[in-house]
């Protein structure tokens, strides 16, 4: 079956779930434009989540998702609530779900973990999830070390289950490009911020449209917790100060409510812009509708172009 098939959507495409951004607005706009929207519950309570899910159906009548950061305190809380309040699709990340995975099942959830390894897909697999998504080290926010180019086909080739690509796709090239890879759909978080339906800041909107191929940074590595920002002052310093030897808490002071001053002040100074390395190709704010629209589109012409060179080779 296909991904547009197992999820109910119209194109093959799921939004990533980017922290104090995928609220339900953001979510239910691209689920009603054929793509599934995803809640992002990192930092919520289990009553801002059943806010955010119950506010979601009541913005669409199409299939969304919620993604469970697995490192959060009150996971089991969240993971119970999901099956109490009738969502449909699970993603998760900064974890293992296998606590949770056949109580999911048993209640008709279809479960999508986010991996950034051909090991970690293949256990995955093997806890009998439905689908993974492999994301390379050129997205935004927690970032693996592989590259989509070389992650996704070793996924592809390894696992049996439907591979979803992650991580530098913004277009329909991306997204063709994803397909010939071997994946059979696309997750796509950056583009989506450039967004009217997108509830950051609208400075924080600029940054990602301003934003060059080459002015995105990774910090946190030295703490096991990679994230991929804009650079500004505030990742140019964390990322001086994690070279001189700083400790943890040190480091942790620095980034606290950082993404919330980006997100909900707009300060994309002082704040963490979470963007990845495709923001560079990000160059005006438009709707989400037509961000999915215009990729898919956009992917079959490629697919068109790509399929004549090759036939053109043959004879």
């Amino acid at each position: 079956m296909s991904i547009a098939g197992m999820l109910g959507i119209t194109y093959p495409i799921i939004q990533g779930a980017m922290a104090q951004i995928a609220y339900a607005g953001l979510a239910a706009a691209v689920s009603n434009a054929g793509g599934l929207g995803v809640i992002a519950s990192g930092g919520m309570s289990a009553e801002q989540l059943r806010e955010e899910i119950r506010k979601c159906q009541s913005l669409t009548d199409k299939p969304f998702g919620v993604n469970l950061m697995l490192m959060a305190p009150n996971r089991d809380e969240l993971a119970q609530l999901v099956m109490d309040e009738g969502v449909k699709v699970v993603t998760t990340g900064a974890g293992s779900p296998k606590k949770y995975v056949a109580m999911w099942k048993a209640a008709g959830i279809i479960v999508i973990p986010v991996v950034p390894s051909v090991q970690i897909a293949l256990k995955m697999e093997a806890l009998g999830v439905d689908a993974v998504v492999a994301e390379g080290t050129e997205a935004g926010g927690h970032v693996g070390e592989t590259t989509t180019m070389v992650l996704i086909p070793q996924v592809a080739d390894a696992v049996s289950i439907p591979v979803i690509a992650a991580g530098g796709i913004a277009d329909g090239r991306g997204a063709a490009a994803a397909f010939a890879l071997g994946a059979k759909g696309v997750q796509v978080g950056t583009r989506f911020l450039a967004t009217g339906e997108c509830p950051a800041h609208e400075q924080f909107k600029q940054a990602v449209v301003a934003a060059q191929d080459g002015d995105t940074l990774v910090t946190g590595r030295s703490l096991g917790v990679p994230v991929r920002s804009i650079k500004n002052r505030m990742t140019l310093e964390y990322m001086r100060l994690e070279n001189s030897g700083a400790s943890r808490e040190e480091l942790e002071a620095l980034a606290m409510g950082s993404l919330g001053r980006a997100v909900r002040e707009g300060d994309t100074e002082n704040g963490s812009v979470m963007a990845g390395q495709i923001a560079g190709l990000v160059h005006e704010i438009t709707t989400v509708r037509q961000v999915i629209s215009s990729m898919f589109a956009e992917a079959k012409a490629v697919s068109r172009q790509v399929y004549a060179m090759t036939d053109e080779v043959h004879n």
